[in-house]
């Protein structure tokens, strides 16, 4: 089923879920599960029939060591509770692994999957001998990941070559992906396009590095009217986003309050008194942000 009545009654959810969580693993685990069962990593992991040697079914051995091997962190068999307490008190309750490694994990798999095809019957060792269509089964996976997601309101999606790449909110989304960026200034252009690319990716700690090359662009963006002189520069390109009095009041005060932003936070320089910025969440707010008030310098640069 490609999507459920509430989603055709009231659209589908808001991506914005960065957190995979327990619940979410726990329909991955059941779905790997299912596959496992259905000999569905054969292909790479063969079970192979004792009368023949033609490929039975999936070695969930070999399977699992390779899951323990190339995901460190990740046991075997795949645990959706983790035990709280001790002794009598003790309890289980729903547990996740950290969400890059969930994520790694899904690539792991989809590279791994392939649509399990019933051939002849073997009736003495009671199983059927298996073909398989690789296309086929890695299209299937990503179909159930990429639902499983969206009904979650997860924030990333597994493109057709098996990689996962994060949402971003379609209000700015669309346009960061659209946007050309033609400065004039190649090392400029250039910074843009990095903090685009990894604000993008799926790790935090390269969308942190996202922001604060945002905050470099910022810098070099202000000095770009007037090279040799960087306040009667700024007051030339602010000049030219509008000359409507009070807008302009307004946006000095959002350029003024952005520089101290980035003085007064870990983003573009490393003091001691510096107060880092951590939460994805607020990673996300400062970047689009900047990035609004980028572009909007950007669209009328024309004008000076």
């Amino acid at each position: 089923m490609s999507d459920y009545f509430s989603d055709r009654e009231n659209g589908t959810r808001a991506r914005t879920e960065q957190v995979i969580s327990p619940t979410v693993w726990a329909g991955l685990v059941a779905t790997v599960q299912a596959l496992n069962n259905s000999g569905a990593f054969g292909l790479r992991f063969p079970e192979r029939c004792t009368d023949g040697q033609v490929i039975c079914g999936s070695d969930s051995d070999a399977l699992a060591a390779s899951v323990i091997a190339e995901m460190p962190g990740l046991a075997w068999p795949l645990a959706t509770t983790a035990t709280v307490g001790e002794g009598y008190f003790s309890e289980h309750q729903p547990f996740a692994p950290d969400t890059l490694l969930i994520l790694d994990f899904i690539e792991f798999v989809h590279a791994s999957v392939a649509k399990a095809i019933p051939g002849k019957y073997h009736d003495y060792l009671n199983h059927y001998h298996l073909t398989f269509d690789q296309e086929v089964g890695r299209e299937e996976f990503r179909s159930i990941i990429n639902r499983m997601f969206a009904r979650n309101g997860v924030a990333f999606e597994m493109l057709p070559n098996g990689r996962i790449v994060r949402l971003l909110p379609p209000v700015l989304g669309e346009d960061m992906k659209r946007a050309v960026f033609n400065t004039g200034d190649r090392t400029l252009d250039n910074m843009l396009d990095e903090c685009r690319a990894k604000f993008s990716d799926r790790n935090p700690l390269l969308r942190r590095e996202a922001l604060e090359r945002l905050w470099d662009a910022w810098e070099r963006l202000k000095s770009l009217a007037d090279p040799s002189d960087k306040k009667k520069s700024i007051k030339i390109i602010l000049d030219a986003v509008t000359s409507e009095p009070s807008l302009r009041a307004r946006i000095e005060v959002e350029a003024t309050e952005l520089n101290s932003i980035g003085n007064s936070h870990l983003i573009r320089h490393s003091e001691v008194s510096q107060v880092p910025v951590i939460d994805v969440d607020h990673i996300d707010y400062l970047f689009y942000r900047l990035f609004a008030m980028i572009q909007l310098m950007l669209r009328k640069k024309g004008n000076v």
